[in-house]
Order: structure tokens, then sequence, then C-alpha cells
């Protein structure tokens, strides 16, 4: 049977939630200028440059003493006690900046410890809270991250085998880990400094991010639940992760459309600025409304999992699905509109470019989500 509950108004954000909104962006304002950020991670233009892990060690202590990373890991672990409307927040003012950290991926490693519910877990929560980086390892060699799919082993808390697409991987102080047992899925906690553990960097287009696939050989880690129960909290954690996702999208659209209708504005092409012409401004006003949609539905799919709705899954395959449209429409607006310059490396629009191509896949693009959504609402057909 369907639950019904009340959502709280505004999604529940409210006083205190809005405060760390406000700080995060005053905070980014200060030290995240596009500037700083592109003179950071875009010094090498070289396609063939070395595959590196480039951000700032002091602005991460820095959120690590401002407690971001700890903002919804529950008060009994050390952390704030925060909704997940928070955290949406947060990784919404970070993809405003495309912010090169550790973030995002640690915020969708406090989702799945928190559905853990083990002594284990709420260690590793508190770390976290403490600034302990954390990333997820869950996605096979094709891609899949869905319950059943993992190229890992367990065998007496030994790992082996490989992870693959693993987020900030060289960021990361520990992962969380999915591998088969004898009794099913487990969810295993390991420090990226473990003898037994390789860490390969994969070449990838988003400069404000790294990723790698992880070999494990007979690497000791930490079992986070219950024996074959791992299926079970990461389904339980994944509307959560999605959220997180796209609300990074959602940030970064905000920042393509506000930079493009700017130069649209003083741009000047036969006498008049390029915001007079229609093909100009019709389908900025598109991204605006993909945008407030995107946003919309990330607020209300969070809010879902923060009040515990059957249908938070549901909605959060909504969110991603219009997150990814409007990450692919957005990114391709921008780059059409800042004309020649907006194909050149000097441009900070490719920087958000990328980290929207490279977001719009992760965990799902639209086509994905949308299949899904359609057999949890139809059935499936085949």
């Amino acid at each position: 049977m369907t639950q019904t509950i009340q959502q709280p108004k505004n999604f529940g954000f409210g006083e205190d939630e809005t405060l760390l909104r406000d700080s995060a962006r005053k905070f980014f304002t200060d030290h995240c200028s596009p500037d700083k950020i592109h003179a950071l991670v875009a010094q090498n233009p070289d396609i063939n440059r070395p595959i590196e892990s480039i951000y700032d060690r002091d602005l991460w202590q820095q959120i690590v003493a401002l407690g971001w990373p700890g903002a919804c890991v529950p008060e009994a672990a050390g952390g704030a006690g925060m909704p997940l409307v928070a955290a949406i927040a947060l990784a919404e003012e970070a993809g405003r900046v495309a912010f090169p950290s550790p973030l995002l991926s640690t915020l969708c490693a406090v989702a799945l410890l928190k559905t853990c519910q083990t002594d284990a877990a709420t260690q590793a929560l508190s770390e976290v809270a403490e600034g302990k980086a954390t990333t997820l390892a869950i996605t096979n060699e094709k891609g899949s991250w869905e319950v059943a799919d993992t190229d890992v082993r367990a065998t007496g808390g030994k790992l082996n085998g490989s992870a693959w697409f693993v987020q900030d991987a060289k960021k990361a102080e520990q992962f969380i880990v999915s591998a088969q047992d004898k009794a099913g899925l487990g969810l295993y906690l390991i420090e990226a400094t473990a003898p037994g553990i390789e860490i390969i960097p994969d070449g990838i287009i988003d400069l404000t991010r790294d990723q790698a696939h992880i070999r494990f050989a007979d690497a000791d880690s930490i079992e986070l639940v219950a024996p074959g129960t791992g299926d079970l909290a990461l389904a339980k954690a994944m509307p959560a992760i999605l959220c997180l996702v796209s609300a990074d999208m959602v940030g970064a659209g905000e920042w393509l459309l506000q930079t493009t209708v700017e130069y649209a504005k003083t741009r000047v092409q036969f006498d008049r600025p390029l915001g007079f012409f229609q093909a100009v401004k019709h389908p900025l006003v598109n991204v605006m409304l993909d945008v407030d949609r995107a946003r919309s539905l990330v607020y209300n799919a969070a809010c879902s999992v923060d009040c515990g709705e059957d249908h938070a899954e549901l909605n959060a395959r909504m969110a991603k699905a219009q997150a990814s449209d409007m990450a692919v429409f957005s990114s391709s607006r921008a780059v059409q509109f800042h004309g020649g310059t907006g194909f050149s490396w000097e441009c900070f629009v490719h920087l958000f470019f990328k980290r929207q191509m490279h977001n719009q896949v992760l965990y799902g693009d639209a086509k994905y989500h949308r299949a899904r959504l359609a057999d949890m609402l139809l059935g499936s057909v085949a």
C-alpha cells in the first residue's frame, strides 16, 4: 500500500538550511571565482597531459571546519543531523562554481552509510563528520551500479576483483565497496592506503574531478551491513544519491544560464546585442525553464527521501532524468551562444560543459531513468 505523507512547506527547507546555503554561496563567491577554478584545473590544454587529481586541499580543510561533510550525519555520530535538502543546497552551490573537491562523493557516501544501520557504519559516519573524504566503489566494468552488479568478491572480509568508475578516487581516504559474498551482496569499508589496493586513474573530460578503477587483491575491509543485506541498503540510498548528482547539475546549469545571458546582453552583432535576436533569447528562456523544472523536481525528491515516502525513488528518477536533459541543453546553448570564443580553452564555459556531460551519465542518463520510470509505472513489457 502506498504511504501518503504530507510534505512540509517549502520542501522542509527552513531557516537552518537557508543559512547553510547562504554561507556556502558566500564561501564560494570569496574563494572559487571562475578564473581561480580555471587557473587551478585547466593550466595544461595538452590532450596528452598526465592524468591528475587537482584540487585545493586548503579549501577542503576549510569546508571540513565548516562541517559541510557532516551536515547530514546524525548528531549521535558527530554530525549536524540536517535533512537531505541541506546537502542538496550544498551540492547545488558546489555545482554553481564547478568546485573541485570530494564533497559530492562524500555526501553520496553519507547517504549510503545512513542506510546501513550498524555500529561499523556509525563509526564511519563519525569519521566523515571529522572530514574523512569517502567515495563509492559500487559500479562494475559495464557501468552498472544496480544492486547485484559488481565485479568484486568478498571472502572473510578480504576483497578481490575490480570496482569501476569510482568518483574522486584519488581524493578519497576510504571507499565503500559493494561485493558479492556467500550470503549475497555486501557493503565493505576499506582504506585507500590499505595493502592489496591499486588505484588506476581514468582519463575523463571533467577537469574538476577525477575518476579511477580500483583493483583489490586480498584487501582487508570492514563489513558495513548484516551479511547479504547490501542490496537493500544500496537501493534505499540510491534516491538520495540521484538527488545529489542532480543538484550539482542544477547549480552548473544556473551558472551557464546566467553567464550566457550576461554575454548576450553585452556582445553586439549587426549593431544589436545578441539577446535582441529571437534565435538567442527564446532558447535561453527555455534553458531557464529547464533549470527551474529540474530544481523543483530535485527538491521535491529530496523532501520525499526526508519524509520517507514510498515514491521517493520515482521522484528521484524523475529529477535525474530532467536534470540530465537540462545539463545537455544548457551546455550546448552556452557554447553555441558564446560563438567562436565558446569553443576556446580560455573560455570558462568548457569547465561547466564538461562537468555537465560527466554528471548527466553518472548513475544513468535521462533515457535510462525514463525507461526505469516506465517499468515502475507501467510494468516491464520485456
